[in-house]
């Protein structure tokens, strides 16, 4: 092979100081810079990535300051294959140190574009680097043209940096009216928003002017974004109602995609500066209250309680199968909203919270009507939730079973303890320990033990004997569950008492440490037991209460606020 052969000298030379550019290493790259110093501006790896290309996107800030003080201005600017400077890659990572410790050489780097034309602010924001776009949005915007307004406004909703949106909205209204590549405006994106409101994303660290919002909600960004927006587009096609339907409902209609997510807060800002929108229909005639319904979100379905005799008009419309808002209710819900709670008894109480609370709504002559299939809503329910009343029958049993048989040990245990008193009986049958406090504690609580176990007992067993009908798993079925774990619970408890009360009176006279050894490990089931059952608990009750959440008021879709 000859001495000055490229791929010896890439083995030997541009592999080595690549991995140190990875790690970091600098004192290693420096030695390998000092025999071959041609490689601190040359392309080393696949797609002309320099040495600071390299150590920018691995974050390595002291390698970056030191191959800075070896590079010349030019150097800094180098692009890759893909017309990428390493200050595009830095700002993409969102390392501030390493962008400032470039700018300080070379203050143009945030206006030379690089893959796909795009800006170093605008890859920060694609990849959703917060600090950074803000960082860079003044350096930036004075070369930019309406397309990367355009851009970088996008990339700020796409990764919820919905500030600096803001910002440049209300700079430039007319990216309310923007679309992107997918002919969806802002407000399209913001409707199918699901993005949690305790992200960084939603605070105001720049915005010393906030729009106010719902009174009822967190002034969060993201509602004030979707307000400016809104109002904008009012202010210029509110008189014209083929513009703004062009707006909203095209490629989707904006106000059925929130309210298909349960976005509350964008729906409150829509209709409380527009109410008209609440008579909308989708492509199948369904108001946002159908969605709300065939999606399962109460704080949209609650609604109802605001607009009044309204209502009773919405309820009377029928889609394009003639299936009434109750029929819609009598659907199965999708398998994210069945899993809000676990187990299947659960999931059939809530469906069946849904079903009479929309029946509530109903005009009586309506309640009745069928559907293009022929069938009435309790028809299509019974239907629908065929399967899940099979698994919630399964459910329950297996758990009464598993129940009633500790139940049962339990009350074994503490009869059998009953009658074989600790301390034993003098000559004519009485407890030795008959006037000890320890003994009537012991007496006391073996009897609420037996007691209580069975009353779980038979409380297991009436579930067990049920005929497991649809609307026996509305309360019926989760009240008697509830009641059997609480005496279970009581059973165990005492009975852990009556243990540890018999261990104190067989030690009376001898070691106390044994006795206080056992009271102390004996808590140890129950504090298990409530871990455990926690979860199956809160089920329960969220369950069978849950009706609670579709009658109470809550926070106000519709509202004003006072001047």
């Amino acid at each position: 092979m000859p001495r000055d052969d490229p791929n010896k000298r890439f083995l030997k030379f541009c592999v080595p100081i690549h991995k140190h550019a990875l790690n970091g290493n600098w004192p290693a790259a420096k030695r390998i810079l000092d025999k071959q110093n041609e490689l601190k501006n040359a392309a080393i790896a696949n797609g002309w990535h320099t040495l600071l290309h390299i150590s920018a996107g691995a974050n390595q800030i002291h390698f970056v300051k030191e191959l800075l003080k070896m590079l010349h201005d030019n150097d800094i600017a180098l692009q890759d294959a893909n017309g990428n400077t390493a200050f595009c890659i830095a700002a993409a990572v969102g390392n501030m140190k390493i962008v400032d410790l470039m700018l300080k050489r070379n203050p143009d780097l945030p206006i030379i574009r690089g893959a796909l034309g795009y800006t170093p602010i605008q890859n920060a924001a694609l990849q959703g680097r917060y600090k950074m776009a803000w960082h860079l949005y003044d350096k930036t915007i004075h070369c930019f043209e309406d397309n990367d307004w355009e851009l970088l406004f996008f990339a700020c909703i796409y990764t919820g940096i919905y500030d600096l949106a803001l910002k440049m909205a209300r700079g430039r209204n007319a990216l309310a009216f923007a679309r992107d590549v997918n002919e969806e405006t802002a407000l399209h994106l913001l409707a199918q928003n699901q993005m949690p409101l305790d992200s960084c994303c939603h605070c105001l660290e720049h915005d010393h002017h906030p729009i106010m919002t719902n009174p009822g909600m967190k002034n969060h960004v993201v509602f004030q974004l979707v307000k400016f927006l809104w109002t904008t587009i009012l202010d210029r096609h509110y008189t014209s109602k083929d513009e703004l339907n062009e707006i909203i409902n095209k490629p989707s209609q904006l106000i059925f995609d929130a309210a298909e997510v349960g976005n509350f807060g964008f729906l409150s800002e829509l209709i409380s500066a527009h109410p008209s929108l609440i008579w909308e229909m989708d492509s199948k005639n369904r108001t946002i209250l159908h969605i709300a319904v065939l999606h399962r979100h109460a704080s949209i379905f609650n609604l109802v309680h605001q607009i009044g005799h309204i209502k009773d008009v919405i309820v009377t419309f029928e889609d394009e199968d003639r299936n009434t808002i109750l029929h819609l209710a009598a659907k199965l819900a999708r398998r994210g909203q069945l899993e809000l709670v676990s187990g299947a008894a659960f999931q059939m109480c809530v469906e069946l919270v849904w079903f009479e609370k929309v029946k509530k709504i109903m005009l009586p002559a309506q309640i009745k009507s069928k559907n293009s299939k022929d069938m009435t809503a309790e028809e299509l329910f019974s239907n629908e939730h065929e399967k899940l009343r099979e698994d919630a029958e399964s459910w329950m049993k297996k758990t009464a079973e598993s129940c009633m048989l500790i139940s049962t040990v339990i009350a074994t245990g503490v009869f059998a303890a009953a009658t074989t008193l600790p301390g034993g009986t003098d000559d004519t049958g009485k407890p030795n320990y008959l006037k000890k406090p320890s003994f009537l504690v012991f007496a006391i609580s073996d009897t609420f033990a037996f007691i209580s176990a069975s009353t779980a007992i038979l409380i297991f067993l009436s579930i067990l004997v049920s005929r497991y009908r649809e609307y026996d798993f509305y309360k019926s079925l989760p009240l008697k569950l509830i009641f059997g774990l609480i005496t279970l619970f009581i059973s165990i408890t005492s009975m852990m008492v009556a243990l540890s009360t018999s261990f104190f009176i067989i030690y009376y006279h001898g070691s106390m440490w044994i006795p206080s050894c056992i009271t102390i490990l004996s808590f140890l089931p129950i504090l298990l037991y409530i871990r455990l059952q926690f979860k199956l608990f809160s089920d329960i009750i969220y369950s069978t209460y849950y009706w609670k959440t579709l009658s109470k008021l809550g926070k106000n879709m519709i509202y004003v606020l006072e001047k």
